[in-house]
């Protein structure tokens, strides 16, 4: 399929009333516009995915080839065309635009789009109308009849030569692509689109579901002869920690907070010390399978606040690579991760440098 896709992010922001525009705001564990361009690759219908941006220096992730990021225009409609500019050398079939605003479609909405392109020069999502309308002419209201009344959703699919033309001839500002096709007198494909496909403008429109919490805690002896993990990451020290796997406290706890907030009983429980094939087992593969078990159940990560207990090593000078290291096994953004490292001023084992302990807390929401 010559497919293309051009996912709009440079807008400004100003219904939104937050200190960073809403693309960049963390929405289910990742920034706004990743959930468009990580669909959009996992759907595998299309050979670009165009990224338009009004800083291309605010996307820190290493996106796939495929991923083009373009800096954009004053209003919607230029950052649609400078797009539109970019992919044509390709050569392309169909084209799809999308608002980043709305993370929440469906890769089955995508196939439906793409497949209308076969039979019609334009695909448009929409949904029906819930509230009553009103429309003011003058000093007039009238009422609009609430069954001939819809809302149209991006992403819109179109024919790449016609959208093209029409992009490079329009003069006047316009709200979206289908405009150009009803300004112009052109047939389009109405299809059905998704209730949950909402375009998030303001604050509030970002609601947070019921929210569960767990509490994690782990100890383990130092001991001579053994590497130190924590949080996955191989410390240099001159002792690690003793345990039936790799004795990493610190993914021991927060796997014990993931189970707790799902009632999901303890680590314990899911790997057995007396059993052989998880002696010595590296922990991150521990937290692997419980994320695995969030996924299955539509659970996902709010925050995780970590307290390391020990002396030494100084918890300042690997936080940063901690934190890195546990968001990317888990895949969530490290912003979400608080680390902060305690001492028990030289009082029992872990004062003795004898132990280190850990404590977590997360929050989660399905």
């Amino acid at each position: 399929m010559n497919n293309y896709f051009i996912i709009l992010a440079s807008g400004q922001s100003k219904r939104f009333n937050a200190k960073k525009p809403k693309q960049y705001i963390i929405y289910k564990n990742k920034p706004l516009f990743e959930h468009s361009v990580e669909k959009a690759i996992l759907s595998k219908l299309f050979k670009k995915i165009i990224l338009v941006v009004k800083n291309k220096k605010q996307i820190n992730k290493k996106f796939p080839k495929e991923v083009v990021i373009l800096k954009g225009g004053k209003e919607r409609s230029d950052s649609s065309l400078i797009g539109l500019k970019y992919i044509k050398k390709f050569r392309p079939s169909n084209v799809l635009i999308h608002d980043a605003a709305r993370p929440n479609f469906s890769i089955k909405l995508l196939k439906k789009l793409t497949k209308s392109l076969k039979k019609n020069k334009a695909a448009i999502p929409t949904v029906k109308t819930t509230d009553s309308i009103k429309y003011k002419i003058k000093n007039e209201l009238f009422n609009l009849n609430r069954d001939h009344s819809f809302s149209t959703q991006t992403p819109q699919a179109f024919r790449f030569n016609d959208l093209y033309r029409l992009s490079t001839e329009q003069k006047i500002k316009i709200q979206d692509e289908a405009t150009l096709f009803i300004q112009n007198n052109l047939k389009i494909k109405f299809i059905r689109g998704e209730n949950s496909n909402n375009k998030i403008t303001y604050l509030e429109d970002i609601k947070m579901n019921k929210i569960f919490y767990g509490i994690g805690f782990d100890i383990h002896r130092l001991i001579k002869g053994k590497q130190l993990y924590l949080g996955g990451l191989k410390i240099p020290f001159h002792s690690g920690l003793k345990g039936h796997s790799d004795g990493d406290v610190i993914i021991h706890s927060v796997i014990d907070a993931l189970l707790g907030a799902m009632r999901k009983k303890d680590i314990g429980t899911l790997f057995p010390d007396n059993i052989k094939k998880f002696k010595n087992i590296r922990s991150s593969k521990m937290l692997k399978r419980i994320i695995e078990m969030m996924n299955k159940n539509y659970f996902y990560i709010n925050n995780i606040d970590i307290n390391l207990i020990c002396e030494q090593p100084k918890v300042s000078k690997y936080r940063d690579k901690i934190t890195k290291s546990l968001s990317e096994f888990m895949s969530i953004n490290k912003s979400l991760i608080n680390l902060k490292g305690k001492t028990v001023e030289k009082l029992g084992l872990v004062g003795k440098e004898k132990a280190i302990a850990c404590e977590v807390i997360c929050s989660i929401s399905q």
